[in-house]
């Protein structure tokens, strides 16, 4: 090493070891960061493969304890459900949504009898269960009637609460649904039972493709432009994080992460004292793994850089379809 190379140039010795190595992060993927994704369908029996997810698949209620007992058994501590409806009638105030009797409800209540300790989030979206697919309740002419929307996912998320679900987390984007849902909570005597996580940041992305398929929730006609964020709408995502704090947000959540890293460090930075969610979406898993496949990278490599990297924003809470495979990967 070259003796007029400056003091301050000299970094390697901080990192030669691979314990030093893990020193150089502030924060480290533990299992307690980990939220995994489920479709629950109302076939009790089911098991259907998710092509274009591989190794996912759409559940029914019956076959939740074999399906995520060996998973609790490695240290799964909590899971996001979506509801499948295959067999509803679907109508355009999204009806079923909170159906007694419909998937998700009945998978909350299966849980906590199943698995006590488990935490259960539920997405609380309305796209599953209008006859448009979208997410929202329509005018006539087809452009989202704002007040009865966020009213009507309010009430979907206070049914959710109310079965039993930990925490209620509204993917819809329609405008006033946070401050709804709290009010909704608070009302219901649940605002101190039940976490509030808001898809604060969702970004109209392409890589919501497989999700749809396994979801069964692609609009009818036109698309979710103007209500999901534009990709380059930096400034719009930083305002919805602070909007959605201040109406009452327990955790802020940006989906998809890998592409929007930038938006991650932004809600750290304006929203310090919450918990901050990133969701790394059904595209992101489906190329990381078809990439592994075709024998560009190594599986487990590319997946822990992949989430390193949210955690390096800032991100204190990962969805991912990779759960069961950290499980694995990690230390118990």
């Amino acid at each position: 090493m070259s003796p007029s190379l400056e003091i301050s140039s000299i970094l390697q010795g901080g990192y030669h070891h691979p314990l030093a190595r893990q020193w150089q992060g502030r924060r480290h993927l533990t299992k307690s960061m980990l939220m995994y994704p489920i479709f629950i369908t109302d076939d009790p029996s089911a098991h259907v493969e998710i092509k274009s997810l591989p190794g996912q698949a759409r559940w029914g209620v019956d076959r939740l304890e074999e399906f995520l007992g060996p998973l609790v058994a490695k240290g799964l501590g909590s899971v996001i459900l979506f509801g499948v409806p295959m067999t509803c009638e679907k109508d355009g105030r999204g009806t079923p949504a909170d159906d007694p009797e419909g998937p998700v409800i009945q998978a909350v209540r299966r849980l906590r009898t199943l698995f006590p300790e488990l935490y259960i989030a539920c997405d609380v979206c309305l796209c599953e269960y209008t006859s448009h697919g979208h997410c929202g309740l329509l005018h006539q002419d087809g452009s989202i009637n704002q007040d009865p929307s966020a009213e009507r996912i309010a009430q979907v998320a206070v049914a959710y609460a109310k079965a039993g679900a930990h925490c209620v987390a509204p993917s819809d984007m329609m405008d006033g649904r946070i401050r709804a849902i709290k009010q909704g909570l608070v009302a219901a005597g649940l605002g101190n039972k039940c976490t509030l996580m808001s898809y604060s940041a969702k970004f109209a992305s392409a890589l919501y493709g497989p999700f749809r398929e396994a979801a069964g929730s692609a609009p009818s006609f036109g698309d979710r432009k103007c209500y999901q964020l534009p990709p380059t709408g930096r400034g719009l995502a930083r305002r919805a994080m602070v909007r959605d704090a201040n109406e009452g947000a327990d955790i802020i959540m940006v989906k998809p992460a890998l592409p929007y890293l930038d938006i991650i460090a932004d809600a750290a930075q304006l929203t310090p004292d919450h918990p901050l969610a990133c969701y790394q979406v059904s595209g992101e898993y489906a190329m990381v793994v078809a990439g592994a496949q075709a024998g560009v990278y190594d599986l487990k490599t590319m997946a822990f850089e992949t989430v390193d990297s949210m955690i390096r924003a800032g991100a204190t809470l990962i969805l991912t379809y990779f759960t069961p495979q950290f499980l694995e990967w990690l230390p118990a």
